[in-house]
């Protein structure tokens, strides 16, 4: 696929680098050299530097024959600007804006064909709102991916010495709650995915990933730990925009679930920020003014009595040492945003419980648009390493390679695993099917497959694709 990225800051640099690997034809655009030339030193790809709404350096770039423009600078205006150029000049047919602007969101028709002509529009600030939202509801986890609009999710939880399953093998997970819906698909030990079979024992500090059905989802988490307390006091430092919109999410929650956080306060350093955002909220949360990485405020704030601090400014580092000084002084538990997928990879599960990143909701958000099929939902885990897939089955037995024939007739590559099909009864309600090696795919099942290595994801598509005549 010809792919044309606009903006290689901390988004468009990730994207590329994930697309790359695939096969993808990537070219990028950005007005910043060293962000070019430093992609380019890495990767095999093509950068340009200047202005990306000039549609000569456009046309340079090969927008005359691109399938699919991703324009995620920093700007809403270049990225939807850049979209409508690329559908009045270039008739690329694919064209997807990151749009940071919440407001905008009352206005569809502006941003899509009868506006700026965004065909997908992403929004990584709200996605990760959201994330951190299920991460607050099921505080065992470390990630937490939902497939099928919410009817199913893998969690990826670390094990903890003394839980039901630690010590014993994961075929024993049904026995100990033999009326939920779940599986283990994957575990992860010392940062290596290791070979899974039914007499695999799990052992503590394993990183173990379990599908399930979502409303399975706390049960099965507590069978590889001990079930941690609702968050009722929370703590939000580094990002005012992050902290009113989370107070917004607890907000529209808790009018159907009481369990969400009561107590939710939020550190900005800027006086005049601070004060308009406590007017802003009224009693829905507490502002302190002060700098979230100092002691005196932390402790002002109350971080001894904290279920949860969440630290979420545009610096990693700053987030880390404060994440790890709120653990010092008594938060129970804490989550900071990391973009730097090393830093990620370094320390989470440490000092700091988990790790977030708004790049990587970016991704999330982007990549099921580039793989090829019917893909409905596509998650990055392990900071990168592996991914799962929610794919559609299409066809009958005489033009699919799956539809119709048994699990244990699809050979699947190395290392992947199917986790769990979602399958629509007559009144449209979809449930999850955990299968075994007897199971028949069915036309429109929707498949969940876990990939170890993105590497493989070419050939999982390859595998679902139907004759060409089938459409």
């Amino acid at each position: 696929m010809k792919i044309l990225i606009i903006g290689a800051g901390r988004i468009g640099s990730a994207v590329a680098e994930s697309l790359v690997s695939e096969a993808n034809d990537i070219t990028l655009i950005d007005r910043n050299v060293d962000n070019i030339a430093g992609l380019m030193a890495r990767y095999d790809l093509r950068g340009l530097i200047g202005e990306a709404v000039s549609p000569s350096l456009l046309k340079e770039a090969g927008a005359d024959d691109t399938d699919m423009l991703l324009a995620v600078t920093s700007s809403d205006e270049t990225n939807l600007a850049v979209c409508l150029l690329a559908e009045r000049i270039f008739n690329i047919p694919t064209r997807i804006a990151r749009v940071r602007n919440s407001e905008l969101r009352n206005f569809p028709r502006i941003l899509k064909e009868e506006g700026f002509a965004a065909t997908t529009l992403i929004w990584p600030e709200q996605a990760l709102t959201n994330y951190i939202v299920k991460l607050v509801e099921m505080p065992e986890a470390l990630q937490v991916k939902e497939f099928g609009d919410g009817t199913a999710a893998l969690v990826a939880v670390r094990a903890e010495a003394g839980s039901p399953m630690v010590g014993g093998p994961v075929s024993e997970l049904r026995a100990h709650i033999p009326h939920a819906c779940a599986s283990i698909v994957a575990i992860f030990r010392k940062g290596r995915i290791i070979e899974l079979r039914p007499r695999t024992l799990i052992e503590a500090d394993d990183e173990v990933l379990i599908l399930c059905d979502s409303r399975h989802a706390r049960l099965a988490t507590t069978q590889l730990r001990r079930r941690a307390g609702i968050v009722r006091s929370l703590i939000v430092a580094g990002s005012i925009d992050m902290g009113r919109s989370l107070v917004g999410a607890f907000r529209g929650r808790n009018r159907t679930d009481p369990t969400g956080p009561a107590n939710i306060r939020i550190i900005e350093a800027d006086p005049d920020k601070a004060e308009k955002l406590a007017v802003e909220l009224g009693d829905e949360a507490t502002v302190l003014c002060g700098d979230f990485d100092d002691e005196e405020t932390l402790a002002s704030a109350g971080v001894e009595n904290c279920d949860l601090f969440i630290s979420l400014s545009p610096d990693d580092e700053n987030n880390i040492l404060s994440a790890m000084l709120a653990k010092r002084l008594g938060a129970k538990r804490t989550i900071a945003l990391v973009n730097r997928r090393v830093y990620g990879e370094l320390i989470e599960g440490s000092k700091i419980d988990v790790t977030v990143s708004q790049t990587q909701a970016a991704l999330d958000e982007l990549v099921r648009f580039v793989r090829r099929g019917d893909v409905t939902a596509a998650y990055t885990l392990r900071h990168g390493i592996a991914e799962a897939l929610e794919i559609v089955a299409h066809g009958g037995k005489e033009n699919s390679k799956v539809v119709g024939r048994p699990l244990s007739k699809i050979k699947l590559p190395e290392g992947c695993r199917f986790a769990a099909v979602l399958r629509e009864d007559e009144e449209g309600r979809q449930s999850v099917l955990i299968p075994d090696d007897d199971a028949v795919l069915e036309s429109e099942d929707h498949v969940i497959i876990f990939i170890p290595n993105r590497r493989l994801i070419s050939k999982i598509e390859r595998l679902f694709a139907v004759d060409v005549g089938f459409f």
